[in-house]
């Protein structure tokens, strides 16, 4: 799961980033505001940790900038400030947690985990229960059927995980070639023969397909 960091302080952007990075996210840091505005459209993040004071747009701003723009995407706030009023301003704007600085690292684990599984899974389980007796693992994105480990190759584990966090819903291919290939050059058939291996791994209904609207995974 990828994570955007927005802090200004070095000392705890680097702890921030390398404990994350020890629990196998994946995190881009940013010291400057409108610099990570910027990289929530260049890259897709599942969550955003954010510092309130950095310089050119503040956390707030931020956030209000993506909130009005349709942009929906899991805000922590982190913090050292206490005032009340400052707390509501993020509730307000729908942050999902503040952390208030200093913390335990430990802390910020439990907290970015339990924000994913609601938010993606709206479940406090770490397995999410699929159609056809298959059960995903979201701490560790591993795909399951009947307790067994389905084998996939990385993108095929990238393009499950987007449809997982999008159960019950068509994701369009274009959606898919972005998040799970990103910079990479690739056409519809790419996509279509990654879907194409996962359902000979898995079965042939596990993903189900539209045409127009793209693929999806159905809750079991």
């Amino acid at each position: 799961m990828k994570i955007l960091v927005l802090e200004d302080d070095l000392d705890y952007q680097q702890s921030i980033k390398e404990y994350l990075v020890s629990l196998g996210y994946e995190v881009d840091v940013f010291e400057d505001g409108q610099e990570a505005y910027y990289a929530v459209y260049e890259k897709s993040y599942h969550l955003l940790l954010l510092d309130i004071r950095v310089p050119t747009l503040n956390g707030y701003e931020l956030v209000k900038k993506l909130k009005s723009d349709g942009k929906d995407v899991p805000v922590i706030f982190v913090t050292s400030l206490t005032d009340i009023n400052n707390l509501s301003i993020g509730y307000e704007l729908g942050c999902s947690d503040y952390i208030k600085k200093p913390f335990a690292l430990k802390e910020l684990k439990y907290r970015v985990e339990q924000i994913l599984k609601l938010y993606y899974f709206h479940s406090n389980s770490d397995k999410v229960m699929l159609n056809y007796g298959y059960s995903y693992d979201i701490k560790n994105e591993i795909l399951y059927k009947n307790n067994e480990i389905i084998g996939l190759t990385n993108k095929e584990k990238s393009v499950v995980f987007l449809l997982v966090s999008n159960l019950n819903n068509y994701v369009p291919i274009e959606r898919i070639k972005d998040e799970v290939w990103q910079d990479s050059y690739i056409n519809d058939v790419d996509v279509r023969m990654c879907i194409k291996n996962i359902r000979k791994k898995s079965d042939k209904d596990f993903i189900t397909s539209m045409r127009g609207l793209g693929y999806k995974i159905d809750k079991g």
